[in-house]
């Protein structure tokens, strides 16, 4: 096929529009035709009497919408409704107008030099000019047509593209905040081993053999936007019994979950939760630290003894609470809520359901 061959496809969509462009000005013509002279419909004489009327009113909706839509499709990509609206209803306004009455008044004169035959000193350009009246009144109509059309099409793509420009930036911002948990999790690991490995090689294997087991999970869940409430509940357990090898009996929790069915969090969302408790706080035999995981109704409640340290004497990757409200911010309406009293420090996450 030479490159001047238009493919046998492309021919097809132009055949299928043609037809659609002349049974629609067809469609036009009739309804002409029905209003100014319905009664002609009820006879053959009134029918073949009506057929030069039927032919200008075709010739003229064909030329009409035709031309209307060379000027949309010449103004859209010059001049945007979005971002100049006034210029373009001026110019969309000008532009078909201008073209309408001339069109009009051609086909009129054509229309009655075919059937009345006048010559060219006879022509009664005064009357002729009064029978463009309806077509111009039909191009109102049309341009009324193709000004909406052209303008909700191009509100409906700004606004699509203005929706998936924040979608992406959305998920950048939420890949970012995802990016933040790994390296923050292997520091802090690493910074609790660091301490245990000159107190007790055994406890310090331990750890890092459960620390292993539970770093997998980090690294298959750093990609999804959300995990299932089971698998972090399960992921929280392990890294709660990593704590306590560390801890020993300074530490404590209890997890009570009665359905993790269909629910949903941002992955690590606890393990933040549950890190930011054991930093800031004391754990001791004479102040152990205890740690709860409480499900009620739609939120999950982390709460824990308050007994802040007055000195911190790890050092912190500034990631935590804020990174937890952000992923938040993005996901959903339903933002962590964060209380604190004399004794306990409370954060009551949303549960998210994908059904919802």
């Amino acid at each position: 096929m030479s490159p001047a061959t238009p493919h046998p496809r492309h021919k097809s969509a132009l055949w299928y529009n043609l037809r659609q462009f002349i049974f629609v000005n067809l469609a036009i013509a009739l309804s002409i035709q029905v209003v100014f002279c319905f009664s002609c419909f009820f006879s053959w004489e009134g029918i073949t009497s009506m057929i030069p009327d039927f032919l200008f009113s075709f010739f003229v909706s064909s030329a009409l919408s035709w031309g209307g839509s060379r000027v949309e499709n010449f103004l859209d990509p010059r001049v945007s409704w979005v971002y100049s609206p006034a210029k373009r209803l001026v110019l969309t306004v000008s532009l078909y107008m201008a073209y309408s009455f001339e069109v009009s008044f051609a086909i009129v004169l054509g229309y009655h030099l075919v059937l009345d035959g006048f010559s060219s000193g006879e022509i009664p350009w005064r009357v002729l000019l009064g029978f463009t009246k309806n077509p111009l009144g039909i191009s109102l109509v049309f341009m009324a047509i193709f000004t909406t059309r052209s303008w909700l099409m191009e509100w409906r793509k700004s606004a699509i593209e203005a929706e998936q420009l924040r979608s992406e930036k959305l998920a950048s911002q939420y890949q970012s905040l995802k990016d933040q948990l790994n390296p923050h999790f292997l520091f802090n690991s690493l910074n609790a081993l660091s301490n245990l490995v000159y107190e007790d090689a055994d406890r310090s294997a331990a750890f890092i053999q459960k620390l292993s087991e539970i770093y997998r999970y980090v690294l298959e869940v750093h990609q999804d936007e959300l995990v299932g409430l089971d698998r972090e509940l399960d992921f929280a357990g392990n890294f709660l019994e990593l704590q306590k090898i560390r801890f020993e009996d300074n530490l404590s929790f209890s997890v009570k979950v009665s359905d993790t069915k269909n629910w949903f969090l941002p992955p690590l969302s606890l393990q933040l939760l549950l890190e930011n408790a054991i930093k800031h706080n004391i754990a001791s035999q004479e102040n152990p630290l205890f740690i709860q995981i409480i499900q009620q109704g739609e939120e999950l409640l982390v709460a824990n003894t308050f007994q802040p340290k007055t000195s911190q004497n790890e050092p912190s990757t500034g990631v935590g609470l804020e990174n937890i409200l952000s992923r938040y911010r993005i996901l959903s309406d339903r933002i962590p809520e964060i209380v604190q009293t004399e004794n306990e420090f409370l954060v009551r996450l949303p549960l998210l359901n994908l059904s919802k």
